[in-house]
């Protein structure tokens, strides 16, 4: 072996030796299996399971740097917003005590450690049907008259993109502020010259990461998974329809809100603004925040979720909601991988005498994820958990309510990508209101699902066992 051999199997040793210590001491590894799933790939394939591992794997929550910024931009920029705007200012216990006082130790969870305040009276429209949501979009566009902000995880270059697009540079180009963020993964395949057509027509365009060799692994493995909108700051979109032909398609779960609820997408849109490079309007902060009148009696917190805060808070906040429920939490989800707290919050809940019913599709966007997500099935139905799953459409809706009073929608599913890797948002809406619409919902699409019952799960075929197995074993890294 000559020198460059011996220098380049040192270094190899060296980078395995350290690849091994930063799994082995990886907090965000509550469950093992992820360790051990990363160390098969490893042996299996030696150099490029290193390389999938600081591309895809290393937990940026060592770092903390979006927690950092977050708390910057929060201290440099509430004190620039209008008297109005009281859930930041000086208003939070009034509306706290508001709140049923079972679930304040979730609230404070996220008021006080996620800066998720909580906002009164907003009008809240759920809404189910892409088409519809499409039109209503494109009509609180038409009739923006001061600013747009568009956060969008896919926004893509069929028909219906191209026409928001036209849009918006039609509003840009009438005095209309325009800001818009996307992620560059997501849309890699996308050509500069389409975003630059926007830029040329006035929309200030920002990709969500800046790429560059110190921000690959961020920009490749956290994605920004979000899809919000704000209109003139009265008018708010926030959930799991993206901006492409698949949300005419898909079943799929958004919010249309007016009030207060507006700000804290509002907050979260110039936060995210702040971070992919965009200048801050600070002279004219108080303007996008303008008065806001109680339309109902809803509560609701705007709840941020980003992969290099210190705590995976959203995550958090759904065990803390799951382990509070009485009765019942219904879940709809379009990847059912949850982490394993998460997991044992849901079977600690079915065996405690709470209704558990999680509602997936049969088939899904992916058939390997078909086999990760049907890997759970077992050991949800040991613990009396009911599997509904819908036979004859794709159904990407994220939606989760608990007890007639708690209702969670947004972008998150529930899989480890979006509870630990994905920037998020998601709405957390105490209105029993809201949530007797959201059960309904749910219960009306169980009319088009079939139960699983664990004997015929049981009998299902030995080849799909096999591949549950195995994808089983690798589902953390999905």
């Amino acid at each position: 072996m000559d020198i460059l051999e011996w220098i380049l199997t040192g270094c190899y040793v060296l980078l395995l030796a350290v690849t091994l210590w930063l799994i082995f001491t990886d907090r965000s590894n509550s469950n093992p299996g992820k360790s051990l799933a990363w160390l098969a790939l490893i042996v299996f394939l030696p150099v490029l399971g290193v390389v999938f591992y600081y591309v895809f794997g290393f937990d940026r929550r060592r770092i903390g740097d979006t927690e950092k910024n977050r708390h910057k931009f929060f201290e440099k920029m509430v004190p620039l917003l209008p008297g109005n705007v009281e859930a930041y200012t000086k208003k939070f216990d009034e509306h706290f005590n508001r709140i049923d006082p079972g679930y304040h130790r979730l609230v404070t969870l996220l008021a006080g450690n996620n800066h998720s305040r909580v906002l009164y009276g907003s009008r809240v429209e759920i809404i189910t049907d892409g088409n519809r949501k499409l039109e209503m979009l494109i009509d609180d566009l038409e009739n923006a008259k001061e600013h747009i902000h568009f956060e969008y995880f896919l926004f893509r270059r069929d028909a219906i993109s191209r026409r928001i697009r036209e849009i918006l540079m039609r509003k840009a180009s009438e005095g209309v502020k325009v800001r818009f963020i996307y992620d560059n993964i997501a849309n890699i395949d996308i050509l500069p010259v389409y975003y630059n057509k926007m830029r040329g027509n006035g929309v200030e365009v920002n990709p969500f990461f800046k790429l560059s060799l110190s921000s690959i692994h961020r920009s490749l493995n956290n994605r920004n998974h979000r899809k919000l909108v704000v209109i003139d700051g009265r008018t708010g979109y926030v959930g799991g329809m993206n901006i492409t032909g698949q949300t005419q398609r898909w079943r799929d779960v958004h919010l249309r809100l007016h009030g207060q609820g507006v700000y804290g997408l509002q907050m979260n849109f110039f936060q995210a603004w702040h971070d992919s490079g965009g200048e801050l309007p600070e002279k004219d902060f108080p303007d996008y925040f303008p008065v806001q009148e109680a339309f109902s009696e809803n509560l609701m917190q705007i709840v941020p979720e980003a992969p290099d805060a210190k705590f995976p808070y959203y995550a958090l906040a759904v065990v803390s909601a799951i382990e509070n429920a009485k009765k019942y939490i219904y879940i709809q989800t379009p990847y059912f991988l949850p982490t394993d707290p998460v997991m044992r919050a849901l079977k600690t809940a079915a065996l405690s005498g709470v209704e558990v019913r999680l509602m997936v599709s049969r088939k899904s966007d992916f058939a390997f994820m078909d086999w990760a997500i049907q890997a759970g099935y077992d050991e949800v139905l040991a613990a009396g958990i009911h599997i509904h799953e819908i036979q004859s459409y794709f159904s990407h809706a994220k939606s989760m309510v608990i007890d007639d009073y708690l209702s969670v929608i947004g972008s998150s599913n529930l899989d480890y990508r979006s509870l630990e890797l994905n920037f998020e948002i998601n709405s957390f809406m105490y209105d029993p209101e809201v949530a007797s619409c959201n059960r309904g919902i749910f219960l009306c699409d169980m009319e088009g699902c079939m139960e699983i019952s664990p004997e015929e799960w049981a009998r299902r075929p030995w080849w799909k066992k096999v591949l549950q197995v195995i994808m089983r074993f690798f589902s953390p890294l999905l």
